[in-house]
């Protein structure tokens, strides 16, 4: 999410103008609502809202398109697009949510109310349809039940507990702190807590927008046609113009292993925090089992990690990916076995503990047995496509992920695209985090109202909330490097550390590193990877500035608060060595004495560059004065 400024004030002191530059570039991020802004209002004359946001395609008019919403007592939306060919208006009630062609129930039906079905159903009621949600668990999917939102509370006590038995870290400080303690239940009712109030939040934000939500699981009967309902209670039948599937994944558990939800657990299971056993093994050293070392670690138990590649963290950057373990693994009580499978896995039973087979990942020779309290399985996820009907529109599963083209378009088993059909998030198996489901269902809405939209996933962000955290965007250096040979470019790596940010050593984090990938030729970013603290909140600026198409001769200038955490970055870029008359290809470059442009912006250039920021800028500071001069 991105903030943003909302100003409200008279038609008759404000008027935007269209831009004549036709963008070809994609917006991949206009998926978020303004947080936090701040209104101003003028209690005469009619308001118009305009939103500042880096990431919305509606700027002051800078895009080729733009939208205002407006809101009266009787709590109708307006929503006007204004399109080169003439104004196209469209409305919906937060009351009846719309209505929909008559030969339609629904403009839109979204099968799962996860954070990707919400993020869709959010954005169709913005742009004028009538839409529903089916649920046949409960609201917020996998993502604020079982995932993102309760492991991030029982990451922040974990946070604490580390801090506070660090003597040392306390001393640095001029603290004194007895020792620290914890009550497990709490701790589990934290995070208890914190998914029922996000759950509670989601539908209410649904239900106040008119979003219908029915409850049943769903099942696909034809084109444009839904069935749905609980076990044991008659089936309805519900048609819609467009349908999207988003049902997400559940926990992928290896044959051989036993669940038993108690001593031999999924994420599912652990987040409920019903035990901390002494020593517990974690099958599988991806972003799940490095969160989950963090928790059990912080709470006193031993890790054992149970990997199968040869070496731990195998999805990050090889270097970040030594360092991690330098930090997070290697000076806590975790030991570790890489290159071996767990084959076979046994719950404690009868007084007996936990049982582990490991065999080589290669001969599948036995290589050890471990018997421990417990052992989590964070082998991955798997999607939950099981019973959707596909058959009856004759689509087939790829290992269970349904295919689709770059805009979520279903694929049939003949390689044709079956007309009205979307699926995002984990049931497709593009990019399997909560965030990307949200922004694939933002970008099928956009195509179903009229404009074509294609997400950019290299330029999505991904993080672990360890203590410090780990975020990357882009390619790691190894695929750039790949990249770079297969088509003739050259690649060039920077990093910073934290041990130079005053912010980082005023709170004694120091440890920590920035790496940046990127061709010197023209100066795109290619990949930014970060260890150290709130390494989550940081890689934005990148993820950003991917998305947008900035360049590292752009970025370089932007100007960050000091002392802040952030000049991590702003050091990174500048770190950068970008070759002289650097030029992006196929884009002409402009004469530097042209108006109103530097050399290094071009007429297709995406907003978000210098130009428009500028022009931006000098918009707000005019309103602003205008505004001050009222008084």
């Amino acid at each position: 999410m991105q903030s943003s400024l909302s100003l409200s004030l008279s038609q008759s002191i404000v008027t935007g103008s269209h831009s004549q530059h036709h963008h070809h570039y994609n917006n991949n991020n206009n998926n978020s609502a303004p947080l936090g802004s701040s209104r101003f209002f003028l209690p005469t004359s009619k308001p118009v809202n305009l939103r500042f946001c880096g990431l919305r395609s509606e700027a002051l008019g800078f895009s080729s398109s733009s939208s205002s919403v407006t809101r009266s007592h009787s709590r109708r939306v307006q929503l006007s697009t204004r399109r080169s060919s003439g104004t196209v208006s469209v409305s919906a009630s937060a009351a009846d949510n719309g209505t929909s062609p008559k030969s339609f129930d629904y403009d839109l039906v979204i099968i799962g109310a996860g954070v990707g079905g919400h993020g869709a159903a959010l954005h169709a009621v913005e742009k004028g349809l009538k839409t529903a949600i089916i649920e046949g668990d409960v609201v917020g999917g996998t993502c604020v039940n079982r995932g993102c939102v309760p492991s991030k509370a029982l990451l922040a006590v974990s946070g604490r507990m580390r801090e506070l038995q660090n003597e040392h870290h306390m001393k640095a400080l001029g603290l004194q702190v007895a020792a620290a303690g914890y009550d497990r239940q709490g701790v589990a009712d934290h995070a208890n807590n914190l998914a029922t109030k996000i759950r509670n939040n989601l539908t209410n934000s649904m239900k106040a927008l008119g979003v219908d939500i029915l409850t049943g699981f769903g099942t696909v009967l034809g084109p444009q046609k839904v069935k749905y309902g609980k076990v044991g209670s008659p089936d309805n039948i519900v048609t819609a113009k467009d349908i999207i599937i988003a049902t997400g994944s559940v926990p992928f558990v290896p044959k051989g292993i036993e669940v038993d939800g108690k001593t031999v657990i999924t994420s599912d299971h652990a987040l409920k925090l019903e035990s901390v056993p002494d020593w517990i093994a974690i099958v599988g050293s991806g972003y799940i089992g490095l969160e989950f070392s963090d928790v059990y670690t912080a709470l006193g138990s031993e890790v054992t990690f149970i990997e199968a590649l040869d070496q731990l963290m195998p999805g990050f950057d090889p270097e970040i990916g030594k360092l991690a373990q330098r930090v997070l693994i290697n000076p806590r009580k975790i030991d570790y076995h890489t290159g071996v499978f767990a084959s076979k896995i046994t719950p404690a039973k009868d007084g007996k503990p936990v049982t582990i087979e490991l065999i080589d990942a290669k001969t599948k020779e036995p290589k050890d047995t471990l018997e421990v309290d417990a052992a989590l399985i964070a082998t991955g996820r798997a999607p939950f496509t099981n019973g959707l009907g596909l058959e009856n529109i004759n689509v087939v599963t790829q290992r269970g992920f349904v295919p689709v083209d770059e805009r979520m378009r279903v694929i049939d088993e003949n390689g044709n695209l079956v007309p009205h059909l979307y699926c995002i998030g984990d049931a497709n198996g593009k990019m399997m985090l909560a965030h990307t489901a949200s922004a694939q269902g933002i970008s099928v809405v956009e195509q179903v109202t009229g404009r074509v939209h294609v997400l950019n996933h290299l330029s999505i962000p991904a993080a672990c909330f360890t203590h410090p955290e780990i975020s990357m965007v882009g390619l790691t250096e190894p695929q750039a490097r790949e990249k770079g040979e297969k088509e003739g470019f050259e690649i060039s790596v920077a990093k910073t550390s934290f041990k130079a940010n005053t912010k980082a050593l005023a709170e004694n984090e120091g440890e920590g590193l920035a790496k940046l990938i990127y061709r010197p030729d023209n100066g795109e970013i290619l990949g930014v990877h970060i260890f150290g603290l709130h390494a989550a909140d940081l890689i934005h600026e990148a993820s950003n500035a991917i998305a947008l198409g900035t360049r590292i001769q752009d970025i370089k200038y932007a100007v960050h608060a000091h002392p802040t955490l952030s000049e991590v970055l702003d050091e990174l870029f500048k770190s950068a060595k970008v070759k002289a008359h650097a030029s992006i290809p196929g884009v002409a470059r402009r004469n530097p004495e042209s108006p109103g442009r530097s050399s290094n912006q071009h007429d297709d250039q995406p907003r978000g560059h210098s130009s428009c920021r500028q022009n931006v800028f000098k918009k707000i500071a005019a309103i602003f004065m205008m505004y001050s001069s009222l008084f």
